[in-house]
């Protein structure tokens, strides 16, 4: 065989391997807007129920939802509430909870858990106020319950609310609760001074209109 033959062979056959796995690998082609999956609601001829959404296998848990602190998730032990937070309660965790109560409870319950909020003067059912001796006296997991689940005709916050700020309304709560029992003697000596001095100091004259 010439030598000049043999070079174009040589030259040339890289090229049509090139060539053909080019034209096979358009004949496998497939758009990623065509792709194999299920339209949601679509039916499926695959599974014997006809649905090709699969039900959650049993047991599933999503990330981050496990759910393991019972107390911190359910406000009790057992079927008893508990009447501690799961959690240091610090300055921090009660501003948390006064801002959470004035934003998703005052509507009804009132700044002072009165039952007097807003909607109530407008006319709809009054809640029960927290300073009643039941309320007083029920415990704290009480309240995380509550807003968890609703209660007569209160509907639960658990989608509005997260858990660790249902707590922190419900130890703002009991705040409300102790500051409409309060006494002088329940101020620490300095503040209440403090407060001597506000209530004896003399109200200053009206300005003239």
């Amino acid at each position: 065989m010439p030598t000049s033959t043999i070079l174009t062979s040589v030259r040339t056959g890289p090229a049509l391997v090139a060539l053909f796995l080019a034209c096979a690998s358009v004949a496998c082609r497939r758009d990623m807007q065509d792709q194999p999956k299920y339209i949601p609601l679509r039916g499926s001829d695959f599974f014997g129920d006809g649905r090709s959404a699969r039900p959650i296998p049993e047991g599933t848990v999503a990330r981050g939802e496990l759910r393991a602190d019972k107390v911190f998730f359910t406000g009790k032990v057992g079927d008893q509430f508990v009447d501690h937070l799961p959690f240091p309660v610090t300055r921090q965790v009660l501003q948390r909870g006064e801002e959470r109560f004035n934003i998703y409870c005052t509507p009804c319950h009132g700044r002072l858990g009165n039952g007097l909020g807003m909607i109530v003067r407008r006319g709809l059912k009054r809640p029960p106020s927290y300073h009643i001796d039941r309320l007083r006296q029920v415990p704290v997991g009480y309240f995380y319950d509550v807003i968890t689940n609703g209660f007569g005709a209160m509907q639960d916050y658990s989608a509005q609310v997260a858990p660790r700020d249902r707590w922190a309304i419900a130890a703002y709560i009991r705040v409300l609760q102790f500051s409409q029992l309060a006494s002088i003697n329940d101020v620490p000596p300095d503040v209440r001074q403090q407060l001597n001095n506000e209530l004896t100091k003399p109200a200053e004259p009206k300005k003239p209109e």
